[in-house]
């Protein structure tokens, strides 16, 4: 989605704090080596898990993601907006707090996952971001912020989101990830949370090219920065290049159309077009608001039901409207009510107070902002 308010104007986790991160009781976290790994895996448990007070790791297990002890785990949680444009415009890396207090009210809504923004430029250090927030500066507070996330029992998605070919500043999330920057982005990505198994790496946001190009080849001929078309670079790439830099953990590849078209569009669908992986861990990423393509139960049966019998599905990115034309909670209840029968996981947008019916909070507290902010607590707390 569209930030309206500010889209117009090789570190590794382990080296970042010293070895395995402790938990707020003192834990530290489990090897990857205790979560199966394969599509093929033994039918996981059925008991769900859905946030909680020590995480053991995150894994695909055939259409499902499970813990460390083989539980189905159902994601649900936020997107925190800020860390894909405060660096890029030159005055901080959050937009608000990211402090235990912030966390802990994310928390305090029963989430188990949080949605974390990346800027390609900033990550790089590329490009002209001021040093303070580039580079090894901007790496260590995402991995804090990220560490952070788990003392209080979420998980991360880690995503990239503004790129951009070149030397043009990342002010914004382009149609496709840019072959000039993103593998090295992807590989140094990789190389950071490569021990963190309480992560998900998600190589990009949203894409408008087609699903030849999205994910198997890359182009030189759909994607633009300004009036200049770029050669983009493929969810092959980014998984081969994931890989080869040792992350063994979950990849999420999202859908086409702006994230929101997940089959019978453009020839062809995700589960046809997905790229390969040899370590069984990709999910499939949808971006679902109302007045969008596909935001009705009969659009969801048609195209991202098929998916669910395959692939774990999140929803990354959800919220009443694309626009923040509607503060009521028609499209949100469908779409939560949905998933949950399907077990797809979702992460709210977004975290942040900017105002209007395109947030979640008034305040870091994390008092609702609308009536589909409240309906959407009240469904999370619901399902302690």
């Amino acid at each position: 989605m569209v930030n309206v308010r500010k889209a117009v104007t090789g570190i590794t986790a382990a080296a970042l704090i010293g070895g395995l991160p402790a938990f707020a009781d003192g834990a530290t976290r489990v090897s990857t080596e205790s979560v199966p790994s394969s599509r093929n895996a033994a039918l996981p448990k059925t008991s769900i898990v859905r946030r909680a007070a020590t995480l053991s790791g995150i894994r695909v297990s055939g259409n499902h993601l499970v813990d460390g002890n083989q539980n189905v785990v159902h994601l649900q949680g936020v997107n925190r907006s800020g860390t894909e444009y405060a660096c890029i415009q030159g005055w901080g890396i959050f937009d608000g707090p990211s402090d235990a207090k912030s966390v802990a009210a994310i928390a305090s809504w029963n989430s188990n996952i949080v949605r974390v923004l990346l800027n390609e430029d900033c990550w790089l250090d590329i490009n002209g971001v001021k040093q303070q927030y580039a580079g090894a500066n901007y790496q260590s507070a995402i991995v804090n912020y990220v560490n952070l996330l788990h003392s209080y029992g979420m998980y991360a998605e880690v995503s990239l989101m503004f790129g951009a070919p070149g030397n043009n500043q990342a002010t914004y999330q382009p149609p496709a990830p840019d072959e000039d920057h993103a593998p090295a982005m992807w590989s140094s990505m990789a190389a950071t949370f490569k021990s963190d198994p309480n992560v998900i790496l998600a190589p990009w946001g949203e894409t408008t090219v087609d699903w030849t190009c999205f994910m198997k080849t890359g182009c030189d001929n759909e994607a633009q920065w300004g009036s200049q078309y770029y050669l983009t670079a493929p969810m092959q790439q980014a998984v081969n290049v994931m890989r080869a830099n040792g992350y063994n953990g979950v990849i999420s590849i999202p859908c086409i159309d702006y994230a929101n078209m997940c089959a019978k569009y453009d020839g062809s669908s995700w589960l046809k077009s997905h790229p390969s992986d040899p370590a069984n861990e990709l999910i499939a990423e949808a971006h679902v608001y109302g007045k969008n393509t596909c935001d009705t139960v009969a659009c969801f049966n048609s195209t991202m039901k098929p998916l669910t019998q395959q692939f774990p599905l999140i929803f990354g990115e959800t919220g009443e409207t694309y626009d923040a034309s509607n503060c009521s909670a028609k499209y949100i209840a469908t779409f939560l009510n949905w998933a949950d029968v399907h077990g797809v996981g979702y992460e709210a947008w977004t975290w942040d107070t900017w105002g209007g019916c395109g947030v979640l909070i008034k305040d870091y507290n994390g008092t609702p902002a609308s009536a589909w902010a409240r309906w959407v607590r009240n469904h999370y707390l619901g399902k302690r």
